[in-house]
Parts: structure tokens; sequence; C-alpha cells
């Protein structure tokens, strides 16, 4: 007989390590949130300082609110990670979802200076989502993709169908990443960006992941990259014995 675990002892001991992370942050957010108070205070204390003793004082003080403020980021996308599974699904359209994105992204794209173009392909079969949740992963790929284009570029928008259900591709013609930045990619905590706490594109995989669904990223240093979303279609309901007879007198 085998002692390895089975998979749902491995599922339950998943969710039970993600409880007890989730509690401890926010068990972390409560003095930090002291913390951060007290350093406003005194920010209000030295807002004026007169000698040099007091500038040196509201320097430091400064830097901890600095520290605090990134703190209080990675603990919040922290919990949005821990939190990624717990879906709400529903039957829905993948274009119109991907619509409400780019949608809700375009002011951000055009002030970059990313130029989106979209191919969606019609009549595809629904899925399952929990709309919020696919929103913020979708959202967070798209900013991911205009931040590898820092001077502007083109992003491709196409959904499709799919051997494993359909599929939308985010393609961008940013700088791509090194074979050894693509492989850690989506490590918790991983990040190449100046203040990034790691956890965007591992938060994401999680959500797809909680779906059914895959996330795989193809890129290469200087020709962009691409991310693809597949999700697994709604089954067709077998008809009605009375809608079968209907069917047949029809025909």
């Amino acid at each position: 007989m085998s002692d390895r675990p089975s998979q749902r002892e491995l599922i339950d001991r998943y969710h039970e390590i993600a409880r007890l992370a989730g509690a401890l942050a926010h068990e972390i957010k409560n003095p930090l949130s002291t913390i951060r108070l007290n350093m406003e205070l005194l920010a209000e204390d030295f807002a004026d300082p007169h000698t040099p003793k007091e500038r040196r004082t509201l320097n430091k003080v400064k830097m901890v609110q600095q520290e605090c403020d990134r703190l209080q980021m990675i603990l919040d996308d922290f919990l949005r990670f821990a939190r990624a599974d717990r879906l709400n699904l529903r039957p829905a359209s993948l274009n119109e979802e991907v619509r409400r994105a780019l949608h809700f992204f375009a002011p951000k794209a055009k002030e970059s200076g990313v130029e989106m173009i979209e191919y969606l392909m019609g009549d595809l079969p629904s899925v399952l989502l929990d709309a919020g949740a696919f929103q913020s992963a979708l959202l967070n790929l798209l900013i991911n993709a205009q931040q590898a284009m820092p001077d502007g570029g083109q992003l491709v928008i196409r959904t499709f169908p799919s051997p494993e259900g359909v599929t939308v591709d985010l393609i961008d013609s940013g700088s791509g990443m090194s074979p050894e930045t693509l492989d850690r990619a989506l490590e918790a905590f991983f990040t190449t960006k100046q203040g990034g706490t790691g956890l965007g594109l591992p938060t994401a995989r999680k959500i797809i992941e909680a779906h059914g669904g895959s996330l795989r990223i193809q890129s290469e240093p200087g020709k962009g990259t691409q991310v693809s979303i597949t999700l697994p279609i709604l089954p067709k309901l077998a008809a009605q014995p009375g809608q079968q007879q209907a069917d047949a007198a029809a025909g």
C-alpha cells in the first residue's frame, strides 16, 4: 500500500496552508496599520524641520513610511493570491468578458501609446466564469503587456476555439523575456520590475487554473511576448425525450 498522499489530501493540505497564510497576513496588517499611523503623526510633527537633526529625522520617517507602503502592497497582493481560487462560476461569453476588460483598459493603452488590435471570433461556445476574478486576471495581463512596451507598440487580442476549449491570446510587441526570466515568470515573488511584488502573474495563473483552464507564456528577447489563456467550454446538454420527438416530427 502506497504511503503517498492522495490528490484529495494534497488539495486539502494546500487549502489549509493557504488559509493559515491568509490569517498570518491579516495578523501582520493590524500592527502595520498602527506603525503607518504613527509614522504619519511623526511626519506631521517634523513637517517643518529647522535643524539638521530634525531634517535627518524626517528623512528616516519618510523611509519607514515608504517601506510600510511596500509591505502593505505585498500583503494586499498576497491576500489576493491566497483567495484566487474562491470562485462563483456562472455561464458567460468569453468575448463579452474580453471586451469589458479592453474597454476598461483602453484609456491606459491610449495614454501609453499602445494600439490594441482585436480579432475576436464570433459564435464561441460558452464558458463557466467568475466574472470578477477573470477580469482581475485579464487586466493584470494587459497591464503587464503595456509595461513591456514603455515606448508604445501593438497589442493583439484574439479569441478562437481550441482543442481544450476556447483560447484568448495577448500578443505584445514589447522587449520580450530572456529564457531565464521566462522560466521563473510564474514563480511567486519573482519579479524584474522595480517595486513589483512578483505576485501578479502567479495570481492570474491561479485564477485561470481554478476555472479549470491553463495559462501559457511564450517569449523571446526582442520579439515580444504571447500569453495564452485556455478555458474549458460548457458541455452541451442532451436533448430531452420530448424535444427529440418534436425534432423528429419537424424533420
